[in-house]
């Protein structure tokens, strides 16, 4: 059971404008997706044209400055009160990470992009030996999956756990703001930017629905040989059923229904994982990871800053700005709920849990999954690889194929990815349900419940107008305004921790002082204190006490000489009023009377 509780608020403004945005384009995708298709193609040439190196600029500085605040003064501060403590244990912590969605990624590409950089290789290496190719589409795969895509859900997460849960502010992306904007955070500067977040959510998580429905219709027709086909029904028909499905999880809310399959998710893929690397080439598994991590250690700047500007960049494209792009689009989805799942943890440990650990878990993953694919096509394979280059959600169940148990472990990854679709799915409405609810940590279940029907129509229509590679448009392209957006967080950030920093340490030096003083002086201090009373009491007691008695002499007689003054006064006042009404009533009693007079005598 949850130690915090959350209050349950309204639907916003920024419900009611976002929603319709996104039905329309729903509608829109639902009834010309020809035109979508079209407009989508000339956004992402422009984006990717004018803004491929922001892209690929930003995401480098994200991890940089995230890796600051672990290590600087920063990372002693708490993403809640000095006092508070976490809620979850670390494993639950974990799984819940990955099962907010970012799990649906490494299933899906774990076989697929180490796969495909292989054969379709990075411009740097298309003239390269086979050893080369290979050990490079493993090294790209790894670096789309570790340090930044965790380094951009770190600094959101960071920024808005440390303005709700610090600053008791709403779970909202513009509460990020307040130390820049002030007041206007919750006008309409601040509805707008709120609003941005959430198209770009919304976007960002029709695309992981769109990437779970893919791959669970190809592993389904690849498991039943083609009696379910792989068609955009079928993707249709498993969007309704997850939907239905999450409904029920997003009953049970955050405590319940989305840790418990959390934990069941973690489970089935750690068999998965564990069950790759001890039935496949267990040697050569050990040693790409090894080598994979290496290489991309001592090349992660080179690779991070690389635009290829004397090609075409298609590939960079393609691939890396588009996984930049999706990530950035997550980016609200994954910073609000990841901060709702580690408040009471300091910063530095909040780095360590969110962003070396899945960092390292990437890594053994795809080299894992993706080193056993690349031994298959190496060995000769070359259905895999086909597969790979013509239906890249088949190439996890081909992989699984051709490894002992390769069918019931192909069936556990089905069930892998539904769980992981159900979870998105869940975890998805919650955070956009409080986005548009004023911040609510607590939404309504109508809510949570419209965004799901939403979400689910939109990587519907996705699907319906481009495929995958409408997928991927639509990513890159509602992702630019929110990693400005990002950047401009940095420093709202700064301020904030800057300021509480300084509170911090004003205290801990008092502290400090205290327990110094304690340490030293200890019962020596009340000894000195005794020794030198009695020294000094004998000749400066007595002037201390002529000199306080004076002082309080003169303050008694002037309150005295107050109070004698007025009963005096009083008494005086009296006895003249008694002595005047005496002599008052005698006069009064002498007065002669008037003589009578004949009425003769007045002629």
């Amino acid at each position: 059971m949850s130690k915090f509780e959350y209050e349950t608020k309204k639907p916003s403004i920024v419900f009611y404008i976002s929603a319709t945005l996104v039905a329309l384009f729903v509608l829109w995708g639902a009834f010309g997706p020809e035109s979508l298709d079209a407009f989508s193609g000339q956004a992402l040439g422009f984006t990717l044209n004018n803004f491929g190196w922001f892209y690929m600029l930003s995401t480098a500085f994200f991890i940089a400055f995230v890796l600051f605040l672990a290590i600087s003064p920063f990372g002693k501060l708490r993403l809640g009160k000095p006092d508070e403590r976490p809620e979850y244990t670390f494993y639950t912590w974990i799984g819940m990470l990955f099962s907010a969605g970012i799990g649906v990624g490494f299933v899906f590409w774990g076989v697929a992009e180490p796969a495909l950089y292989y054969l379709d290789p990075h411009p740097d290496f298309a003239d390269r030996d086979v050893a080369a190719q290979a050990n490079a589409g493993l090294r790209y795969a790894v670096f789309h999956w570790a340090l930044h895509p965790w380094a951009i859900f770190s600094l959101v997460a960071l920024t808005l756990g440390y303005v709700q849960f610090r600053k008791d502010q709403p779970a909202l992306i513009s509460s990020a703001f307040q130390p820049i904007l002030g007041d206007k955070t919750y006008g309409a500067f601040g509805k707008g930017i709120d609003t941005l977040a959430v198209l770009a959510t919304s976007t960002g998580v029709a695309t992981t629905f769109g990437l779970s429905a893919l791959q669970i219709t190809g592993g389904l027709s690849y498991l039943t040989n083609g009696t379910i086909p792989n068609t955009g029904m079928t993707n249709f028909i498993i969007i309704a059923i997850v939907t239905v499905l999450f409904i029920f999880s997003a009953a049970t809310g955050v405590n319940k229904g989305i840790r418990i399959l959390s934990i069941i998710n973690l489970t089935i893929a750690a068999i998965l994982l564990i069950f790759v690397i001890a039935m496949g080439p267990t040697l050569f598994i050990a040693e790409s990871i090894v080598t994979t991590i290496g290489g991309y250690l001592a090349n992660v700047a080179q690779m991070s800053l690389d635009l290829d500007p004397f090609g075409d960049g298609e590939w960079l494209g393609t691939y890396t700005i588009f996984f930049w792009a999706w990530h950035i689009s997550w980016a609200p989805f994954m910073g609000i709920f990841i901060a709702r799942i580690s408040r009471g943890r300091t910063i530095r440990e909040f780095v360590a849990g969110v962003l070396i650990v899945p960092s390292l878990l990437g890594a053994i993953w795809f080299t894992a999954f993706g080193g056993t694919a690349l031994d298959m096509i190496l060995g000769g394979n070359e259905q895999l690889g086909d597969l790979v280059l013509d239906e890249v959600e088949v190439a996890l169940f081909a992989t699984l194929g051709e490894l002992p148990l390769g069918m019931i472990m192909s069936i556990l990854a089905v069930a892998l990815i539904l769980i992981f679709f159900i979870t998105s799915a869940d975890s998805a409405s919650y955070v956009l349900g409080a986005m548009t609810s004023n911040g609510s940590l607590d939404p309504r279940l109508s809510v949570k419940v419209i965004w799901g029907f939403l979400i689910a129509g939109t990587a519907s229509v996705l699907l319906i107008s481009g495929g995958l590679e409408g997928l991927q448009t639509a990513s890159i392209v509602a992702a630019l305004p929110f990693a400005i957006i990002m950047v401009v967080m940095i420093f709202s950030l700064l301020i904030m921790m800057g300021k509480d920093l300084k509170l911090e340490q004003k205290r801990t030096s008092k502290r400090q002082t205290k327990r110094v003083k304690e340490e030293v002086y200890g019962d020596m201090h009340d000894k000195m204190k005794g020794r030198v009373y009695d020294d000094i009491k004998e000749d400066v007691y007595e002037d201390i006490k002529e000199e306080v008695y004076e002082d309080i002499k003169e303050e008694v007689y002037e309150d005295i000489k107050e109070e004698v003054y007025e009963e005096f006064k009083e008494r005086v006042y009296d006895d003249l009023r008694e002595d005047l009404g005496d002599q008052l009533n005698g006069e009064l009693d002498k007065k002669p009377k008037k003589p009578d007079i004949d009425p003769k005598d007045k002629k």
